[in-house]
């Protein structure tokens, strides 16, 4: 590539996306994209790479994702690509970042016939913008659809720079009122909390409900709250017995419904508001539990990997740990989107549910991405071939998202295929290594409570012999490698 960055003022670093086992794609950072031709990459390590394709795309940019398919004995390569340009059309108030956001979507398929020389040319370019850099974006096998997490939505605008006379966000809403395609939008209906006595419940309404038009049938283990000619938006059998002469309900602010259960035994905590896993609600830590869980996991986010947790003195700064249940205010979206009609398909609220990490474990599968949900977090994996059910959780790292939350320098986090722990990367020098729960050889006790501990979570930390920035972290089964401007570490994980 060249070395002349004069030639671009906005020159972005390089980026190489593996499109599959013998071939990859290069940005030089000023606006040309390669496809490069590598062999089997673990059998042939010396062979030179070839450049098949080389063009320029206009405005510089980072791949984000790349895949390779053949269809109809003809080869096709997708590639997206991402750019965030200054918008002279946005507003420089506070509610704009006078940026623009745009991701393209590029098919470069095999134009020679059969028997010839292979010939590389762009077939199709699709954008989509948005307000705000996504947090996931990747393209689905065979190129079939497109997912992508974000705050703010992405509306696709131009094909073969053409512009597209009806957006299709505007498509959505038509078809989502007359019933034209499949689109779920999933968002809690009702949010509750508990003390050791009662239980709140917050059930959305519609705007300007009174209380004529409410529907509440309560009796010691079945609950039902609706609105008058609807089905009920809140029903079912409650986790355990309430009183309901002791129960109460009001209307907030014209447009919720703040219900008050008793319940008939105190102390225990409910796992959930009504058995049978109703997914139409989120639980809410009051603020007691938020203190407690604070003490029970601040070892966790120590540097000290021998703390002692009974000392007069925190191991780590108990004012840090105030912002560590704290969530961003706006919630992202994971929307699909239809290859052929561009249209989203799906469309998923995230919520409170933050954002942590995208992860390549298959290459024959789309990335994986990591959520925080309450302390821990969860990994999940699209599954494009299973509309019904099409983000499939496959994994658990106990308190990382209460951990990650501590570590103010955080740049980088990841886990390897097998799942057996998570690492977190800080911008200079160190690196936090947090295993899964393995048995323990011996008799071990917990202190506080008595009880015998049948498993324990280890942590490390590792501090690199460099004072060069981190650039980038991937985790194998057995290594984790960080690269920084001059050296790359290799750190030995497991045997």
């Amino acid at each position: 590539m060249s070395s002349d960055h004069t030639t671009c003022e906005d020159r972005l670093c390089a980026s190489l996306s593996f499109i599959s086992a013998t071939w990859a794609s290069l940005s030089d950072g000023a606006g040309r994209l390669y496809l490069l031709r590598t062999s089997m990459r673990r059998e042939n390590r010396s062979l030179k790479w070839e450049p098949m394709f080389s063009e320029e795309m206009g405005e510089p940019f980072t791949i984000l994702h790349s895949i390779s398919h053949v269809q109809a004995g003809v080869h096709s390569m997708e590639v997206l690509l991402l750019r965030i340009q200054k918008d002279p059309s946005s507003d420089s108030d506070a509610k704009g970042s006078g940026y623009s956001v745009s991701l393209e979507w590029i098919t470069v398929s095999n134009t020679a016939e059969q028997g010839q020389e292979k010939k590389y040319k762009v077939r199709k370019r699709k954008v989509l913008r948005g307000k705000s850099v996504p947090h996931y974006a990747a393209l689905e096998p065979q190129g079939k659809g497109l997912m992508v997490a974000s705050e703010k939505p992405f509306v696709f605008t131009h094909v073969d720079g053409a512009l597209l006379e009806q957006p299709a966000a505007q498509a959505m809403e038509m078809e989502s009122s007359t019933g034209g395609s499949m689109l779920q939008v999933i968002d809690p209906i009702y949010f509750w909390q508990q003390t050791i006595e009662d239980i709140t419940v917050s059930v959305r309404m519609p705007e300007g409900i009174t209380k004529d038009d409410v529907l509440f049938k309560l009796s010691m283990e079945n609950v039902s709250v609706g609105v008058q000619g609807f089905a009920p938006l809140l029903e079912g059998q409650l986790h355990a017995p309430v009183d309901p002469e002791a129960s109460a309900w009001i209307i907030k602010d014209e447009k919720s419904l703040e219900v008050t259960l008793q319940k008939r035994s105190e102390g225990p905590m409910w796992p959930e508001l009504l058995t049978g896993g109703d997914r139409r609600g989120e639980f809410l830590m009051s603020e007691e539990q938020t203190a407690l869980l604070h003490e029970r996991l601040t070892y966790l986010t120590t540097e000290d990997m021998n703390a002692n947790p009974d000392k007069d003195k925190p191991p780590c700064n108990a004012q840090e740990l105030e912002d560590c249940d704290g969530f961003p205010e706006d919630s992202s979206n994971l929307t699909r989107f239809d290859g052929e009609s561009l249209k989203p398909t799906h469309v998923v609220n995230l919520g409170s549910h933050q954002y942590l990490f995208t992860v390549d474990l298959n290459p024959s599968e789309m990335p994986s991405f990591c959520l925080r949900h309450d302390v821990d977090a969860l990994l999940w994996q699209p599954r494009p071939d299973q509309p019904s059910n099409m983000w499939e959780h496959i994994a658990t790292f106990n308190a990382l998202g209460y951990v990650q939350a501590s570590k103010r320098d955080k740049k980088f986090a990841t886990c390897p295929p097998n799942f057996s722990y998570a690492a977190l990367g800080e911008c200079l020098r160190r690196v936090f290594i947090y295993r899964q729960p393995s048995p323990v050889d011996t008799v071990l006790f917990n202190r506080m409570q008595g009880r015998q501990v049948g498993q324990v979570a280890k942590q490390q930390v590792a501090s690199l012999e460099s004072n060069n920035i981190v650039l980038g972290f991937r985790a194998t089964n057995e290594r984790l490698f960080v690269l920084t401007s001059n050296n790359l570490f290799v750190l030995k994980i497991n045997n």
